[in-house]
C-alpha cells in the first residue's frame, strides 16, 4: 500500500529519533509491545525494513532513513494545514481582523528593514494585521514549515531557502558586539581571527537547530539575556551591521572585515494562495 497514517508516521518518527523502543513508548505516552507491533506492522505493509534491531539497540536502515527524513516534512505539512487553516477561520469570528499573518523573524536582526516593512505595508488597503514572531538562529526555517509562520526574514548563508519561495531584500557587513570596556573595544575593525579565541571573552552559543554547538561561551536563550552578559564583561557576539539599533551603552559594535556578508530575504511557502502575504511580499519587494 501507499498510503500512511499519520498515527503511524508520529509512531515511527518517535522509535527512529529515540533509536530506543522504550524511550520512544514513554514518549508517546503508551506501552512497548503495541508500539513495537505498529512499526512491524507499518514494516509488513511497506514491504521494507526500517530498523534494525539487535542487542546492541536499534538503528535506522537505508529505508528508515528516508522514511524518517519524508515523514518529517510529511507530518510538518500536515501540522502547517492545521495551523494556517484556524488562523484563516479566526477572521470569520465577530470581531477578529479579516487577515492575520505571522512574521517570523530573528530575534534583533534585520530591526530597521522590519520596521520600514511593517510601516509600509500597513499603509496598504485592507492590510492584514501582523503578528511578529522573533526566533532563535535557525529556527525560522522550522517555523514556516510547521505552520507556526507564514512568511519569514531568513539570513543566507545561517538559513537555508531550500523548499520556500523567496525575496533578497537587504545585503549588509557583521559586526563583533562587545563590553565597551573591553580593549578590542577600542579597535576601529577586526577580523574573524581576532575574535576566535578570546579566553575572557568566549562567543556566545545560539542553539540551531534544538543544539548548541560545543565550546566555552554560555548558552544564549534570548536577546536580552545575551545583551545582559555582553554588557557584564561574560561574553560577545556577531550579528549583521543593523544590530546596532539595539544596543546598549556598555556595548561596542566593532566592524569585521573579513566576515562574509550576510543576505537577508524574505521568504513563504512556496504552495501559498494567501493575498495577505502577497500583498506583503510586494511591498516588501518595494523597499
Amino acid at each position: 500500500m501507499d498510503t500512511l497514517e499519520t498515527r503511524e508516521l508520529k509512531y515511527f518518527l518517535a522509535v527512529a529519533e529515540e533509536l530506543h523502543f522504550g524511550r520512544a513508548a514513554e514518549r508517546l505516552g503508551m506501552a512497548q509491545p503495541p508500539l513495537s507491533r505498529a512499526i512491524q506492522q507499518l514494516e509488513r505493509r511497506l514491504g521494507v525494513r526500517l530498523l534494525e534491531r539487535n542487542r546492541r539497540g536499534v538503528s535506522l536502515t537505508g529505508a528508515g532513513e528516508v522514511l524518517l527524513h519524508e515523514g518529517r516534512a510529511a507530518l510538518d505539512a500536515i501540522t502547517a494545514a492545521a495551523r494556517r487553516t484556524r488562523r484563516a477561520g479566526g477572521s470569520d469570528s465577530p470581531g477578529s481582523p479579516r487577515n492575520r499573518l505571522v512574521l517570523a523573524v530573528k530575534a534583533a536582526a534585520s530591526h530597521e528593514l522590519l520596521h520600514k516593512l511593517l510601516d509600509a505595508y500597513a499603509a496598504e488597503p485592507d492590510a492584514a494585521e501582523i503578528e511578529v514572531l522573533p526566533s532563535g538562529t535557525c529556527e525560522q526555517e522550522e517555523m514556516l514549515r510547521d505552520g507556526r509562520a507564514d512568511v519569514a526574514l531568513m539570513h543566507t548563508p545561517y538559513n537555508s531557502l531550500a523548499g520556500f519561495d523567496s525575496e533578497e531584500l537587504l545585503t549588509e557587513g557583521q559586526i563583533a558586539i562587545l563590553p565597551a570596556g573591553h580593549p578590542l573595544a577600542a579597535r576601529t575593525t577586526l577580523s574573524l581571527a581576532d575574535i576566535s579565541d578570546i579566553p575572557d571573552l568566549p562567543l556566545a552559543r545560539w542553539p540551531r537547530h534544538g543544539t548548541y554547538p560545543p565550546g566555552p561561551g554560555p548558552e544564549i536563550h534570548d536577546q536580552t539575556q545575551l545583551a545582559q552578559l555582553i554588557a557584564l564583561g561574560r561574553t560577545m557576539a556577531v550579528f549583521p551591521d543593523s544590530a546596532r539599533a539595539w544596543l546598549w551603552a556598555e556595548h561596542t559594535a566593532v566592524p569585521l572585515t573579513d566576515a562574509h556578508p550576510i543576505v537577508t530575504h524574505i521568504a513563504w511557502p512556496p504552495h501559498s494562495r494567501s493575498l495577505a502575504l502577497a500583498g506583503l511580499i510586494r511591498t516588501a519587494a518595494r523597499l
